[in-house]
């Protein structure tokens, strides 16, 4: 009989999933590469280090939770793909949000229902 930490359909295994969470291995990535380029947004005309994207998202993470918000709440965007869209992805997910992406392109109805 499986254990509640075993599943019943395995996938492959390589390369291995990473153990981290989002936040957790964003966090380390900055400690490995801090100057290297992390984002790079073309039509925005913006560029990030490592260093610089972990400056920007810990201080919108500060923010949501500054708002009263707290880890399982969930946070909706209405946004294209763009800077402020990486900087709720990965924000959320440090203090454990929940983000709920509403496509731009969704219809009346497609909005009603989410």
């Amino acid at each position: 009989m499986a254990t509640a930490s075993e599943s019943y359909a395995r996938g492959a295994d390589q390369p291995p999933l990473i153990e981290q969470t989002i936040g957790a291995f964003f966090d380390a990535m900055v400690e490995r590469v801090p100057e290297r380029e992390a984002l790079v947004v073309v039509h925005q005309q913006r560029r990030y280090t490592y260093r610089q994207l972990q400056a920007e998202v810990n201080r919108l993470a500060s923010a949501l939770l500054g708002l009263g918000l707290k880890p399982g709440d969930r946070v909706w965007i209405w946004s294209h793909n763009n800077t402020e869209w990486v900087l709720m992805q990965l924000a959320t997910a440090k203090v454990g949000l929940v983000l709920v992406n509403i496509n731009p392109a969704y219809r009346t109805a497609e909005v009603e229902y989410a």
